[in-house]
């Protein structure tokens, strides 16, 4: 029965890449016609069968025309045969540095009697993929490329088409064990069949052609005549593409059902705990890079061990989850990243990776743009990601012209303080709506810009930004709050607009370029994690620093790093977990009770001198 679906499956996709061929031959015809009625017209004056004025006319403007469609099509055809096809950006692994990962993988392709992947690759994200790199721009030299990579006797000849190249997820290899990577990769390995057959490998190649031809003839150009001629080679290539969808999808929908028959005979009960791990894998890893990587590489920080992450996640995650009880036995079996020779190098690039795909940055580490391991996280990224917020909190409250806190226990200098913040939020005034512009000026309880305030620090967002004063989300605060997030949100976007050393610049190339690089360095980041924070939002997490803050410096209390909520605050060695409900009164009520008797509570003074910066 599985022999029967997998033949359907592949007589489906091959049907369908003819289906796709036929229209590339279609296409190629209605190149040749005018050319070929040229042909008959010229040809006819030698019998003396087609005279006359009305043929002569024919044939002097017919001939040109074919000339010309020759052309036009010639050059199409090189567009689309020469335009790279995009390419996941992927971390290389070689032989050398995985045997037995390579040894894994051949097996199961002769397990399944399919042709090996041709390398394998990994990239920072939790799936799998076969990705065919034939292109003469991604190949590999003639001597990799004809090594009998199978290590079999009856696939040395199998040298054309070459087998796609295995990407793997690389949070796969840390959490997963040896035999439940096997499962997962085996109805992926199982598509090198489909794609060794020429029919669906040329189906494969026009359709990649015709998709890179329309980014090329999408890239902007300041040559008239050049516009003007990729317009009309992306037109051409954006109409075949058009018709070819539909068929391309069947395509892979058949390749797709041909190789998930063909691996059903493998390890088919373990690879429905597998495909369990997989969703695991994915939740803890959405969750490191939104919660413990981002604030890193917002500070040009980039954690170098997100892999190695993910297990520390996945596993304070099955702690505190009632559901997955029991599953420390299946951490006592062999991890799946122990078939690499160097699993911390290779761990380290892929973390690069990830941060130039999800945030940006230089290709390489430098002085704003360093690596930092777990155990200096919370020193080197909580400590200074929260001093720099405070530190912002109170640049903005000065030129605010918001006077420092004032009573029997306030400073006698004006050094920061948590108390001056507290003072200015509490307030009853009535609630802040969206589009009320009657607090644009300083807020209640300040005493305006002083003389010596820059004007670009009193000023509003910078233009072309909307005034974070009629953000909805600033709705059913108060009136100090919303003008102190909407000064807070001004300010971020002017440091975010600044130059920065770590941002790559098309005038300033990396300090490592790579000729072969897959990505245009200016389209980074090409997948961005998250949406620009809310005024609401960067408020409560400037209050929260500056509170951790003070809680450092007065109260004795540590930086320190949660695996599934990034930065918290412990005290006594323990997490502090209810700071944020108390913030958020503060900013919505004007009520600063709660807080204060959270303060007093742990022994938190707000009055006294904070250190920032």
């Amino acid at each position: 029965m599985t022999g029967m679906g997998v033949e359907a499956g592949a007589q489906a996709a091959r049907a369908r890449a003819l289906a796709v061929l036929r229209i590339r031959s279609r296409a190629l015809a209605v190149a040749l016609l005018p050319a070929a009625v040229a042909v008959i017209l010229l040809a006819g004056t030698v019998g003396d069968r087609l005279e006359g004025p009305v043929w002569d006319a024919a044939r002097w403007v017919l001939t040109p025309f074919a000339v010309l469609v020759l052309l036009a099509a010639a050059g199409i055809a090189l567009v689309v045969a020469r335009a790279r096809p995009a390419m996941s950006p992927t971390v290389p692994v070689t032989e050398e540095a995985a045997p037995d990962l390579y040894r894994m993988v051949r097996d199961l392709a002769d397990r399944l009697d399919v042709p090996a992947p041709s390398a394998i690759a990994l990239t920072p994200d939790c799936d799998s993929w076969l990705e065919d790199r034939t292109h003469p721009a991604h190949a590999p030299p003639p001597a990799e490329e004809h090594r009998d990579i199978a290590g079999a006797g009856k696939q040395a000849h199998r040298r054309h088409p070459v087998a796609p190249v295995l990407v793997i997820g690389s949070p796969f290899l840390w959490w997963m064990r040896v035999g439940e990577l096997r499962a997962v990769l085996a109805p992926v390995i199982a598509g090198t069949g489909p794609s060794a057959h020429p029919d669906i490998a040329a189906a494969r190649r026009f359709v990649r052609g015709l998709d890179a031809a329309v980014a090329v003839a999408s890239e902007p150009r300041r040559d008239p005549v050049s516009r003007a001629v990729l317009a009309g080679v992306g037109w051409v290539a954006r109409l075949l593409l058009r018709s070819c969808r539909v068929h391309a999808a069947e395509l892979e929908r058949g390749v797709a059902a041909a190789a998930a028959e063909r691996a059903q005979a493998v390890d088919y009960g373990l690879r429905i705990v597998a495909q369990e791990q997989v969703g695991l894998a994915y939740a803890g890893w959405d969750r490191l890079l939104t919660r413990v990587a981002l604030p890193a590489w917002r500070m040009g920080r980039w954690p170098s061990r997100l892999d190695a992450g993910v297990v520390a996640a996945l596993t304070e995650l099955s702690r505190r989850d009632r559901l997955a009880e029991g599953f420390a036995s299946r951490l006592g079996e062999r991890p799946a990243c122990d078939l690499l020779e160097e699993p911390g190098t290779v761990d380290e690039a892929a973390s690069l990776l990830a941060a130039r795909l999800f945030h940006g940055g230089p290709a390489g580490p430098g002085p704003d743009w360093s690596p930092v391991d777990w155990s200096a996280y919370p020193d080197e990224v909580v400590d200074r990601k929260w001093r720099l917020d405070a530190a912002r909190l109170h640049r903005v409250l000065d030129a605010m012209g918001v006077r420092p806190a004032t009573g029997p226990t306030a400073p006698a200098t004006a050094a920061p303080t948590l108390s001056r913040v507290l003072d200015h939020l509490t307030d009853t005034s009535p609630a802040w709506t969206a589009g009320n512009t009657g607090a644009t000026g300083p807020a209640a309880g300040s005493t305006g810009p002083g003389p010596d305030t820059a004007p670009s620090e009193a000023a509003g967002p910078p233009p072309g930004r909307p005034d974070p004063l009629d953000d909805e989300d600033l709705a059913g605060t108060t009136v100090p709050s919303a003008t102190l997030a909407a000064r807070l949100s001004a300010e971020l976007a002017r440091e975010e607009a600044a130059p920065s050393p770590a941002a790559p610049s098309p005038a300033s190339p990396s300090p490592t370029p790579d000729p072969a690089a897959l990505w245009d360095d200016r389209a980074l980041p090409l997948f961005p994690l998250q949406l620009p924070r809310t005024a609401r939002e960067l408020l409560a997490d400037h209050l929260t620093a500056m509170v951790c803050c003070a809680a450092m410096d007065t109260a004795g209390a540590t930086p320190g790093l949660d695996w599934l909520d990034g930065p918290t605050l412990l005290i006594d060695g323990e997490r502090t977990a209810d700071l944020a409900p108390k913030v958020l009164t503060l900013i919505e009520d004007g009520d600063a009770t709660p807080l204060r008797v959270w303060l007093s509570q742990l022994g938190i003074r707000p009055e006294k001198p904070v250190r920032l910066g």
